[in-house]
C-alpha cells in the first residue's frame, strides 16, 4: 500500500478544508485516498446477450431505511480544461452514487464525511493544497450537523459539494538522500525543483527509490522520513526524503503457505528462488510468473520476508489458492467452405500432487459438408504433462493421438505417439525437443492406400513478448521449428523448416486501435514431393491462413482438380483491430499466401483475400467472426469464406 506524505497545514473544522502554514499534520493516509480506495464494479459474464453468473433479486442486498438524494458540485475556478472537475468527480463517491439510495440519514452522512477526504486527497493529486472543500446536506453545513440529524424533510435529498481549488502549487526545494547523507536520485517525471507538485509524484519517487535500492540486493530498504512543507506565500512545496537502504542480503529459506492437494516441496522447487544467492526482486517476480503457469491456484503471492534470519539471509514466503483441479469443456466452430465443428474435453490439472496435467479430448469437424461418417474428419487424443522434471524452467510432455482426416487433398487415418521436453531459458525465451512416431493409412493425389511410418524429431524455439496470449496489443511473437524425419516403408528421409514471426503495436494510448501482422515462411529439403507423407506437406486456405478460400486449398493441385500440397508456402496477414465499445470490436483484415511444389516456390502463384471481421472480447478471449472474400478468385474457389470461434486470427 502506498503511503502519502504529511504536509504540515491546519485543518479548520469538518467540511471545511484549508491547507495552512504549518501547525499540524494531516494523517498520512490523506493524501493517498484516492488512489488506494476504488470501488471495483461487479460485471456479469455475457456471451452473446446471454448473461452469466448474473446476481439475482435474491443476491441484491436490501438497503434498510433507503433514503435517496440529488447532489451538485461546484467548483469555483481554476479548471481551465475540466480536468480537475472530472478527477474530483470520480473521487466522490455522494457524485458516484447518487442513483444508490443510503440507508437512511446515518448514512448519508457517513457518505458525506468519507467523500470529505476523498476530494481532498483529489485536490493534494492535483497539487491544489490551498483548496476548501464545503459539503451541504439539505442546506446544513456538514461539520455542523450531529451524528443522528434527521435529513428526510425532502426527498431527494439536496446534497451540495462546494470546492475552491486555488491555485497549483510547484515544487521548491527537493532533497533525497539515504541514511548516510548521501544524494540519491530517484529519476521520476515531475519530481523536480519547478515541477507541478502533484502528491502522486511524491509517492512515485518513494516507490522508485526502493525499487532501486532493491534491485541492487537491499531487501529491507525503506523511506526513514518524509518531510514535506507548503509555503502558501509563494504556493511551493519543500521536499525531504530519506531512505534507509538496510544491508544486503542472500535469499533463505521458501516456505509455502495454502498448499492444500499440491505438495508443498514441490512448490517451493518450482518458485525456484536460490538459497544463497544476492537478494533480487526480478527472481521473485519470475518464482511468481512460473507458479501461475502451472495453472493449478488461483492466486499465487511471492514475497520477501519482513525481517533477516538469524544468518542473515531473507527467508522468501510463497502463498498460494488453489483452483479447482479437475475440468470440462465444449467448443465449436464454423467455416462456410468446411462446415462445423465441435470439440469436447476432460482434465486434471494435479493428477499425482506435482502440478501434473492429464487431459482427454475429441473433436469432429465437417459437419454438414458431408453426411457420411466415413468422410468426417475426427480426432481423440489423451495427453499428459509433468512440469520440473529437470528443474523448475523444464516440462516433459506427451500425447498418444488417433485421427482421422478427410480435406479435400488427401484422405488419413493415423495413430500418433509422441514424446516432449521443453525448456524455459528466459520467461520470453522456450526451447523444445521431442520425439514423434506415426503410423498411418493414407489416399492422396500420388498414393492409393499408401502406409506410412515416420519417425520425426521437432525441435523448437519460440520468443514471446507478447502482453496477452489472448487478445495482445503489443508485443511480437516469433518461433522457428527444425523437424528431420524418416518414412520407414519408402525409406524418405527430410527435414523440414517453418518460421512464423507476428507482431501487435496499439496506435493510440486507450489500445482502441491495434495493428496486427504476421508472415510465415517455410520448406521441405531432402525428397520430393510424392515421398513426403501428406499430412506434413505445407497447405495455405481457410480461417487459420487465407481466409476466403477453402481450408488447405491454395497450391498446386494433379489433373483432377485436387490439391496435393507444397514443398514450400509463403503466408502473411495484417489487421487493423478496432474496439468500438469495451466488449465488442471489427476488425479489417487481408491475407495472402502460395504453396509451391518445389523448394523455390517456383511457378506457384499468390492467392489474396480481404474481409471484415467482428469480436466479441470476453475474459477467455475474443469470439470471432470473419467474412472474407478471395481477391483472385479461379475455377473451384468458394465466392466468400466465412469463419467463426474462439480467439483473434493470430
Amino acid at each position: 500500500m502506498r503511503h502519502a506524505p504529511d504536509i504540515d497545514c491546519v485543518a479548520r473544522g469538518r467540511s471545511w478544508l484549508r491547507v495552512s502554514p504549518c501547525v499540524r499534520s494531516l494523517p498520512a493516509g490523506l493524501l493517498a485516498v484516492a488512489l488506494i480506495i476504488a470501488p471495483m464494479p461487479a460485471h456479469a459474464f455475457e456471451v452473446f446477450g446471454f448473461k452469466l453468473f448474473e446476481s439475482g433479486e435474491a443476491d441484491r442486498i436490501d438497503i434498510a431505511d433507503p433514503l435517496d438524494y440529488s447532489v451538485t458540485l461546484e467548483l469555483r475556478g481554476g479548471d481551465p480544461d475540466g480536468s480537475l472537475r472530472a478527477d474530483l468527480e470520480a473521487a466522490s463517491q455522494l457524485v458516484q452514487g447518487e442513483d444508490r439510495p443510503v440507508s437512511g440519514s446515518v448514512g448519508l452522512i457517513q457518505r458525506a464525511n468519507g467523500d470529505f477526504e476523498q476530494l481532498v486527497a483529489a485536490l493534494y493529486e492535483n497539487a491544489r493544497y490551498a483548496g476548501e472543500v464545503r459539503i451541504m446536506l439539505d442546506g446544513r453545513d456538514l461539520a455542523d450537523l450531529p451524528p443522528d440529524a434527521d435529513l428526510r424533510g425532502r426527498s431527494p435529498v439536496p446534497v451540495r459539494i462546494e470546492i475552491v481549488p486555488g491555485s497549483p502549487f510547484r515544487f521548491g526545494q527537493v532533497e533525497v538522500r539515504d541514511a548516510r547523507g548521501q544524494s540519491l536520485d530517484p529519476d521520476v517525471e515531475g519530481f523536480a525543483t519547478g515541477e507541478i507538485a502533484r502528491s502522486t509524484a511524491i509517492l512515485d519517487a518513494e516507490e522508485a527509490l526502493i525499487k532501486q535500492l532493491k534491485a541492487s540486493g537491499h531487501p529491507l530498504a525503506e523511506v526513514a522520513g518524509r518531510d514535506v512543507v507548503a509555503d502558501h506565500s509563494s504556493d511551493v512545496i519543500d521536499v525531504s526524503l530519506t531512505v534507509d537502504a538496510g544491508p544486503v542480503a542472500p535469499f533463505g529459506q521458501t516456505a509455502v503457505d495454502g498448499a492444500e492437494s499440491v505438495d508443498a516441496d514441490f512448490i517451493a522447487m518450482m518458485a525456484g528462488v536460490p538459497e544463497g544467492e544476492q537478494y533480487d526482486p526480478e527472481t521473485l517476480a519470475a518464482a511468481a510468473r512460473r507458479l501461475r503457469a502451472l495453472e493449478v491456484f488461483s492466486s499465487v503471492t511471492v514475497r520477501e520476508g519482513d525481517g533477516l534470519s538469524a544468518n542473515g539471509s531473507v527467508p522468501v514466503d510463497v502463498t498460494v489458492s488453489e483452483r479447482k483441479h479437475r475440468y470440462l469443456g465444449l467448443g465449436a466452430t464454423y467455416s462456410s467452405t468446411d462446415g462445423g465443428g465441435l470439440e469436447a474435453y476432460w482434465g486434471h490439472r494435479n493428477l499425482f500432487g506435482r502440478a501434473e496435467k492429464f487431459r482427454i479430448e475429441g473433436s469432429v469437424s465437417g459437419l454438414g459438408s458431408t453426411s457420411e461418417a466415413e468422410d468426417m474428419t475426427w480426432r481423440g487424443a489423451a495427453l499428459f504433462e509433468k512440469p520440473g522434471v529437470l528443474g523448475p524452467a523444464s516440462k516433459f510432455t506427451s500425447r498418444l493421438e488417433v485421427e482421422q482426416e478427410n480435406p479435400d487433398a488427401f484422405r488419413r487415418f493415423s495413430v500418433v505417439g509422441a514424446v516432449g521436453l521443453s525448456y524455459e531459458l528466459t520467461p520470453e525465451q522456450t526451447v523444445s525437443g521431442g520425439l514423434e512416431v506415426e503410423y498411418a493409412e493414407t489416399t492422396d493425389s500420388f498414393n492409393a492406400d499408401l502406409e506410412t511410418l515416420t519417425l520425426a524429431i521437432p525441435l523448437e524455439y519460440v520468443r514471446d513478448t507478447r502482453d496477452s496470449k489472448l487478445n495482445p496489443t503489443s508485443g511480437t511473437r516469433l518461433s522457428l521449428l527444425v523437424e528431420p524425419a524418416h518414412e520407414f516403408n519408402r525409406g524418405a528421409t527430410f527435414v523440414k523448416l517453418r518460421a512464423e514471426g507476428s507482431a501487435y503495436r496499439a496506435l493510440d494510448d486507450e489500445k482502441r486501435f491495434v495493428l496486427a501482422g504476421r508472415v510465415a515462411a517455410g520448406a521441405i529439403y531432402g525428397a520430393n514431393l510424392s515421398a513426403v507423407p501428406a499430412n506434413r506437406r505445407f497447405y495455405a486456405g481457410g480461417g487459420g491462413s487465407v481466409r476466403g478460400y477453402g481450408f488447405q486449398d491454395i497450391g498446386p493441385r494433379d489433373a483432377t482438380g485436387k490439391p496435393t500440397g507444397g514443398l514450400s508456402v509463403l503466408e502473411s496477414s495484417a489487421e487493423l483491430r478496432i474496439r468500438i465499445t469495451d466488449t465488442i470490436g471489427v476488425v479489417p483484415f487481408i491475407d495472402a499466401g502460395l504453396v509451391s511444389a518445389g523448394s523455390d516456390f517456383s511457378n506457384a502463384r499468390f492467392k489474396a483475400g480481404a474481409g471484415l471481421g467482428l469480436r466479441y472480447l470476453t475474459p477467455f478471449g475474443p469470439l470471432r467472426v470473419d467474412v472474407a472474400l478471395p481477391l483472385n478468385k479461379e475455377a473451384g474457389d468458394p465466392d466468400y469464406g466465412l469463419y467463426a470461434g474462439i480467439g483473434q486470427a493470430f
